[in-house]
């Protein structure tokens, strides 16, 4: 009974995420057989759980609409999550930690005791790598702003620092990404007629507009894609005891994707890129730049150049090795 009650909340669980899924999947995400999924759902129809069967291609079950779940249904891999996730967002926004605190206290008191002890075995603390760079955290009421727009589809008002003075602009806000611990807004910008990723921690929501806006398709179909290859995303070059540039022949969108952390892409042509960034040390900056493997040039400052003719000098010993 106490095995089939687990399961029951774990298929609950999965309806949860409003998903419309078939019997054979329902029974390889629970590990039993169709026959047995079929018998959970008469069960949690008999608890009161509506419960849809949905026919025709793309059919299957799914919770009904009007159908509210029990305050907290978790299982043990959510509750890990949940757990984990809250001990971690205080690194990104800030004004945030006592809440997410008191938060986890409270679902930790609401949980089934099994749940409480997968999640209360996931203490989490928080160390910076040397090659993080994450932006200052985040105004939590910034990203409700900002969030509450993208979901009501409304222009969004902001002061928004770049690279220069401060401006403001009116925008039609369409994602937000957090990605190497920044945060970054998709955006479409009516006045300059062109798509923006910007740097969440240098905008400055307005009060709300309240005026609608149409959804656009957003570049290559997808907001993470758009933000990691755009070269004009608002990153700064990091504080490195050294720091050089170099013009690689790749295009902008393929530089800044892959582009180390703390790095800054700048569009010279279609098909060559200026990229600066920093390291420890000019051999380790001379490494990093032909990870790219591309050809380069206009390569400063002359340190940086002389750590390149040393690598060289080092590899071809390396492969041809003077004999004793």
């Amino acid at each position: 009974m106490a095995t089939t009650s687990a399961r029951a909340l774990k298929l609950l669980s999965i309806f949860g995420v409003g998903a419309t899924l078939t019997a054979e999947e329902l029974a390889s995400r629970l590990g039993t057989s169709v026959r047995t999924v079929r018998r959970d759902i008469g069960t949690l129809r008999d608890l009161g759980y509506e419960i849809e069967a949905v026919r025709g291609a793309g059919g299957g079950y799914r919770l009904g609409r009007a159908t509210r779940l029990p305050p907290v249904v978790f299982d043990e891999d959510q509750a890990v999550a949940t757990a984990v996730a809250l001990q971690t967002v205080p690194t990104v926004l800030s004004g945030i930690h006592e809440n997410a605190a008191r938060a986890l206290a409270t679902l930790h008191q609401a949980m089934p005791a099994r749940s409480r002890l997968h999640a209360e075995a996931f203490t989490v603390s928080s160390a910076r790598n040397y090659w993080e760079f994450p932006a200052p955290p985040i105004d939590a009421e910034t990203v409700r702003a900002v969030g509450t727009a993208i979901s009501r589809r409304h222009l969004v008002r902001v002061d928004y620092t770049g690279d220069r003075e401060p401006v403001t602009l009116t925008l039609e806000p369409h994602a937000l990404v957090v990605w190497a611990a920044r945060w970054y807004l998709a955006a479409f910008d009516p006045d300059a007629d062109r798509w923006r990723a910007m740097r969440v921690d240098r905008l400055r929501p307005h009060p709300p507009t309240h005026m609608p806006f149409t959804r656009r398709d957003v570049p290559q179909g997808d907001p993470v894609a758009f933000v990691m290859t755009a070269h004009d995303r608002g990153d700064a070059t990091a504080e490195w005891p050294c720091r050089g540039s170099a013009t690689l022949a790749l295009p902008a969108a393929t530089v800044a994707r892959y582009a180390p952390g703390g790095s800054t892409v700048d569009y010279v042509t279609e098909t060559t890129t200026r990229l600066t960034l920093g390291a420890w040390s000019w051999p380790g900056l001379a490494a990093l730049l032909l990870t790219f493997d591309a050809d380069m040039t206009d390569i400063t400052p002359s340190d940086l150049t002389h750590a390149l003719a040393t690598l060289r000098t080092r590899i071809t010993s390396a492969l041809h090795p003077t004999d004793t």
